[in-house]
C-alpha cells in the first residue's frame, strides 16, 4: 500500500505522520540509528517477513534476521514487498540460501504464523511495539520512559495485591494458595 495512503489511514493524516517520524529520528539518533522514512513508498505485506522471521527462529538466527529486516526497511529504505529483497537481506543475516529458496517455494510455516496472528488479534492487540509487563499490564505503541517507568510500578503493586510479601505472609499466615485456619 502507498505510504502516504496507509498513514492517513491508520493516523488520521499525513502530517501527524510527519511529525511521528521527526520523533522517532530524533531518538533514534540518540542511540546512534539513522532513521530514513522519506526512502519508504510502500507499506508492504509482511506476512513473508514473518514467516521468514519464524524460520530464522529455527535456524537459531531469529535476533540477525530482525535487525536485518528493520536496518533495511527503516534506515536503507529496502522494499520488503520485494522477494529478491526480503532474500537478500536474510541471506546476508544468516539464513542459507538454499534453504530460502526451498522455504519460499513451501507453505512451511504459513500455518504457525497464522496462528500466531490470530492469537495476537484474540488478544486485543493491534498496535507494536506491545509491552506486557508481569502478565499484567500492558502497555501498546512508542510510549515515553516514564508512561514504561509507571506500567512497572502498577504491575508490581498489583503483584504484590496478588502475592503478599514474606513479612504480611508471617502476620496473616496467608500463601498464594490460601490462608492456615
Amino acid at each position: 500500500m502507498d505510504r502516504k495512503e496507509y498513514c492517513r489511514r491508520k493516523f488520521g493524516s499525513w502530517e501527524r505522520c510527519e511529525e511521528m517520524f521527526v520523533q522517532i529520528a530524533s531518538v533514534g539518533q540518540t542511540v546512534g540509528i539513522e532513521f530514513h522514512f522519506e526512502k519508504q513508498t510502500t507499506i508492504p505485506n509482511t506476512f513473508i517477513a514473518h514467516r521468514l522471521i519464524w524460520l530464522a527462529g529455527k535456524e537459531g538466527v531469529q535476533d540477525a534476521v530482525v535487525e536485518a529486516l528493520f536496518e533495511a526497511y527503516f534506515c536503507d529504505g529496502v522494499d520488503l514487498s520485494i522477494p529478491s529483497e526480503i532474500v537478500e537481506v536474510c541471506v546476508a543475516a544468516g539464513l542459507d540460501p538454499a534453504r530460502l529458496e526451498r522455504f519460499l517455494a513451501s507453505e512451511e510455516g504459513a500455518a504457525e504464523v497464522r496462528g500466531e496472528e490470530q492469537e495476537i488479534k484474540s488478544l486485543g492487540i493491534s498496535a507494536v511495539p506491545l509491552f506486557i509487563i508481569q502478565d499484567r499490564v500492558a502497555v501498546s505503541g512508542a510510549q515515553p520512559p516514564e508512561t514504561l517507568v509507571r506500567a512497572f510500578k502498577q504491575a508490581q503493586r498489583m503483584r504484590r495485591k496478588q502475592h503478599p510479601s514474606t513479612r504480611e505472609k508471617v502476620r496473616t499466615g496467608c500463601e498464594p494458595e490460601g490462608c492456615k485456619i
